[in-house]
């Protein structure tokens, strides 16, 4: 399921640092701290009629993941939507659109490793595209297990949303040989983690189920599933995943801003059962259109 440039994105204008650029000229520093060592965090944007899904918690988790980083001249919450709504009426986006929201430490007055480097504050870059899920979210995909290990806190944290994504990278090339969509990624302990980048969920005896939220990212649908869970009153558990559960399941899905929800039909070949008589997938699917006009920020 690769995705497919959209001629629409042609001449799309990106905001870098200070302003907005044509696409040919949207250029960061080869001295920033992107480049020089993936030292920069992000989030993911979803534009549906003319507003921006759930933006505060996205925010939240970027300035966090900033502050953790301890980058300097951090942009305030204000400024970065300010920003992010100019970008998107200068290119006239309203609907159909993914927001790729990078902030970097910034440039460094010379290439090398230490944040005392970065003298010139940090970077927001802002790239809008026209862009469907990534997923067949109709017929679903095939995952296989990746024998790359997702991240523990021990070595580098998730709660990071960082740019920082080799580890997910050697996950994605290992599904990509096997001709699958996506990898799964399992935990130091050998229980489910997430996907190379969605969160996973699957459900039993109409009961959800989804990994500890230790060495996956603690994904914004994600928790929005979890809280749709409670309000449909859909029994919902955090817990060690083995993969002998997940072969086993009624349902299995997976969650993301890129992908929303989507079925997982298969894993290392176990076709998942999806018992028909299973709805609990397709009852959150429609409790989370539901709720999108109502956690929506206009574009201003």
């Amino acid at each position: 399921m690769l995705q497919q440039f959209d001629e629409r994105n042609k001449d799309i204008q990106i905001y870098v640092k200070d302003g907005l650029y044509p696409r040919s000229e949207a250029k960061v520093s080869v001295f920033d701290s992107v480049v020089q060592g993936g030292d920069a965090v992000w989030e993911g944007l979803r534009i549906y009629k003319g507003q921006v899904f759930m933006l505060d918690r996205h925010l939240d988790r970027l300035l966090d993941s900033a502050h953790a980083m301890h980058f300097a001249d951090i942009p305030s919450r204000a400024e970065i939507k300010q920003c992010l709504f100019d970008t998107l009426k200068a290119n006239e986006m309203t609907d159909g659109v993914h927001v790729r929201l990078t902030l970097t430490r910034g440039e460094k007055i010379t290439s090398g490793m230490d944040p005392r480097l970065n003298q010139f504050g940090s970077c927001l870059i802002i790239v809008p595209e026209y862009k469907a899920p990534v997923y067949d979210n109709d017929n679903g995909i095939d995952i296989i297990t990746s024998t790359i290990r997702r991240n523990s806190p021990n070595h580098l944290d998730s709660k990071i949303h960082h740019n920082n994504l080799i580890n997910n990278i050697l996950a994605k090339i290992q599904s990509n040989v096997a001709g699958a969509d996506a990898a799964l990624m399992l935990d130091l302990y050998g229980y489910a983690a997430e996907l190379n980048g969605t969160n996973i969920f699957m459900v039993k005896n109409n009961h959800l189920y989804t990994p500890h939220a230790d060495a996956c990212l603690h994904g914004i649908t994600r928790g929005i599933v979890i809280e749709l869970a409670e309000k449909e009153n859909i029994p919902c558990t955090e817990k060690n995943i083995s993969l002998t559960e997940l072969y086993a399941a009624d349902e299995v899905f997976c969650t993301g801003t890129m992908g929303e929800l989507t079925p997982i039909k298969k894993i290392d070949g176990r076709i998942i059962n999806n018992d028909k008589e299973s709805q609990i997938m397709k009852k959150l699917i429609h409790a989370f259109e539901s709720i999108i006009p109502l956690h929506s920020e206009p574009i201003v």
